[in-house]
């Protein structure tokens, strides 16, 4: 499932196991469960950082869990995931600290999306793919999906590169502005993410005033999923 550990100033969520982390009704609510607790014991001086063991970062829902359901419960099943994942995307831009995704490996669909709702994104080359495979299986894109895509990737071309052909390499996410840097190997990718980590956290940074400016920073995700309510907005005293 995933494990949280605490390194000084960092928290580091770890999504566990070989498998392809597939994002089951049972891991997204141990995942919700997880930033819970992260946002209530996160002081100023904290950071996230997300990664993954084994090949893949997240190969998105659980697709055999809703094919299980057979015909008949197929949709449903799937909607049941697509509706109890957006509270994490929420919690994820709402948490009152940085946070970085090292991608470990391919990260597909919502798997993509897990990693894009971090504020920095990093990615190893040698296993690194981004992969948005609805167009392959014959699905659309969730509403709240494409808010985050269109929030975060700020080139009309390259979005259109990753809804409509699907696959996509680290070193050409990093070309087209989509992650942050890319790296040979896990091992550089999780160093620099740590390192990034630490180099955030130094800042201190009020938690809710951190939380509130990322809201502001991409509102048309935020309202769509209801954090616009919480804008505070807060002025400082010494401004």
């Amino acid at each position: 499932m995933c494990t949280l550990e605490k390194r000084g100033s960092l928290y580091l969520l770890t999504l566990t196991g070989n498998d392809e982390h597939r994002l089951s009704p049972t891991l997204i609510e141990t995942i919700r469960t997880t930033l819970h607790q992260i946002r209530t014991d996160a002081k100023p001086g904290s950071a996230l950082v997300t990664t993954a063991e084994g090949k893949f970062f997240s190969n998105g829902f659980d697709l055999a869990y809703a094919q299980a359901a057979g015909s008949a419960g197929f949709i449903g099943r799937l909607h049941e995931m697509v509706e109890s994942f957006k509270p994490i995307v929420a919690d994820l831009l709402s948490l009152p600290l940085p946070t970085i995704a090292a991608v470990s490996g391919h990260a597909a669909a919502a798997g993509f999306i897990l990693a894009l709702s971090h504020d920095y994104v990093l990615m190893r080359k040698d296993r690194g793919v981004l992969y948005m495979s609805e167009i392959d299986i014959g699905g659309t894109l969730p509403d709240y999906f494409m808010a985050l895509m269109k929030s975060k990737i700020s080139s009309p071309i390259a979005r259109r590169d990753v809804v409509l052909q699907a696959s996509m390499k680290a070193e050409k996410a990093v070309e087209m502005g989509i992650i942050d840097s890319a790296y040979d190997s896990l091992e550089e990718t999780m160093e620099a993410a740590l390192l990034l980590g630490e180099k955030l956290a130094a800042r201190k940074w009020k938690g809710e005033i951190y939380a509130d400016i990322r809201k502001n920073a991409f509102p048309k995700i935020s309202e769509l999923l209801g954090l616009v309510k919480n804008f505070k907005s807060v002025v400082p005293a010494r401004l």
